[in-house]
């Protein structure tokens, strides 16, 4: 199999997630047909390329004991928004943290950061330490606690036989 074949087949065969065994990568070339070294170059290719923006674990929060999840969003100036932007996603209370465009004038927000606790009391603990980094820099912020679990998922493809029987109907 080339190599334009084989970054099909695996992009359909990881869409689902890496399985959960101990030599993930072997697995799937097993599945797929290739040597675990073919699977784990090709991945890498196509993460220089771009072609798959990342990898990565979804941890669900709730099991591991976090249920309170925040997601804060801070107006922050846009000249030091990418600054201030990585000291925060830096500090271990934050899981993730981007910038996002504002959408005015509902939206003046452009930087957000997760936080996880325990209860909101730990929480805002952790939004205050948030909070200490931008002191000085935040116009308003807002902070959006989850109420309940979303499926979280990459994007799918359909299978080569459903598009082409779409293509033909």
């Amino acid at each position: 199999m080339n190599s334009a074949e084989l970054d099909r087949v695996l992009v359909h065969a990881l869409q689902g997630g890496l399985p959960r065994v101990a030599r993930p990568y072997h697995a799937v070339a097993q599945a797929v047909g290739a040597s675990p070294e073919q699977v784990m170059a090709r991945i890498e290719a196509m993460l220089a390329s771009g072609a798959i923006r990342r990898i990565g674990a979804v941890p669900n929060h709730y099991r591991l004991g976090w249920t309170a999840n925040a997601m804060t969003v801070w107006d922050i100036d846009d000249s030091v928004v990418d600054a201030l932007g990585e000291r925060v996603g830096a500090l271990p209370c934050v899981s993730h943290c981007y910038r996002r465009p504002r959408r005015l004038p509902a939206w003046p927000y452009n930087l957000f950061a997760m936080v996880h606790g325990r209860d909101r009391g730990e929480a805002a603990a952790r939004i205050d330490e948030v909070a200490r980094v931008l002191a000085g820099h935040v116009r308003a912020h807002d902070v959006l606690y989850s109420t309940r679990i979303l499926k979280k998922s990459g994007l799918r493809f359909a299978s080569r036989a459903a598009s082409d029987a779409k293509c033909s109907a």
